[in-house]
Parts: C-alpha cells; sequence; structure tokens
C-alpha cells in the first residue's frame, strides 16, 4: 500500500479539497493496486462489469431505467439487476446502484400520490411534472456517471444505505 498517497488523499479530505465520496472511491483503488488479482477473487483475465469500464457500466445502470419504455417494469428490473450482479466488485457500483434504487423508490411514491390526486384535477399536472422531472435527473445522473463522478438524485428519499 502506498501510505504516502493515503495520507494527502486523507489531507485532502481533511481540508474539503474532496467529497467524502470522492476519498473512499480513491481509498478502494489504492487498495485494491495491492492486491493480487486471485486475492479479489477475479482471475487475471475475467473483465468484471460485462467488458465494460466501470465508468460505462455505472451510465448504463442509470440509463437503463429508461427501458420501462420499451418492456414495461423493465426499467426497475434492470438496474437493480446490474446492481446486484456487481456490486461486491466496485463501491462505485454499489453506491451508485443504491442511489437509483432509492430514487425509483422515492419517485414510484411520489407518482402514486400525484396519480391518486388526479381525483381532485391537481394530479394531472404534477404528473407532468413529476415524468419531466424524472427524465431530466435521470439524464443528468447518466452524463455525470460517464465523467465518473456521483450525482445525488434530488428529491430522493434515503431507504437503502
Amino acid at each position: 500500500m502506498d501510505y504516502d498517497k493515503l495520507k494527502t488523499l486523507l489531507e485532502m479530505r481533511d481540508k474539503g479539497d474532496i467529497t467524502e465520496e470522492e476519498y473512499q472511491r480513491e481509498k478502494a483503488k489504492l487498495m485494491a493496486e495491492d492486491e493480487p488479482a486471485s486475492a479479489q477473487g477475479k482471475s487475471a483475465t475475467q473483465k468484471p462489469f460485462f467488458g465494460l469500464e466501470e465508468n460505462n457500466y455505472i451510465m448504463l445502470m442509470h440509463l437503463s431505467q429508461l427501458a420501462g419504455w420499451v418492456v414495461p417494469l423493465l426499467g426497475y428490473i434492470l438496474p437493480i439487476v446490474m446492481w446486484i450482479t456487481n456490486k461486491e466488485n466496485s463501491s462505485n457500483v454499489d453506491m451508485h446502484g443504491k442511489n437509483i434504487v432509492n430514487f425509483t423508490i422515492s419517485f414510484l411514491i411520489y407518482t402514486t400520490i400525484a396519480g391518486l390526486l388526479v381525483i381532485l384535477l391537481i394530479g394531472i399536472p404534477a404528473l407532468i411534472v413529476l415524468g419531466i422531472l424524472w427524465l431530466i435527473f435521470i439524464i443528468m445522473a447518466t452524463i455525470k456517471a460517464a465523467a465518473g463522478e456521483y450525482w445525488k438524485y434530488p428529491m430522493t428519499i434515503q431507504f437503502v444505505k
């Protein structure tokens, strides 16, 4: 382990130059560099994330929420399956997967409430606004994930921590 790099990371976190998430991600990378491939439970030729780079895989996790437009319920199932199958391989996949699950559950609750308010005629505009926000938030999270950044969805209730 390169303790100098770890110490530098710790100092950067303490000064506020990097966030806690960035610190944890970089610390995990440093620790992974020290472990041989066999100790990580992977062969040297095995490619995690179905052959994709981590950022691309995480980006697809976010985009997979749109799969529900093609096949009903697939937009809920696909990101969860992608998260569960690779959360052990990467703390970033785990962090983004939890974020997606929390976002999905939160928006299901908001949509249900707005759907019940349709009777009072205020639910229709609320459903439209929720749909637009849902799409914008997914696009923003996808762009951030492609750049290697973590972006917490707004309006999300933390169910899975």
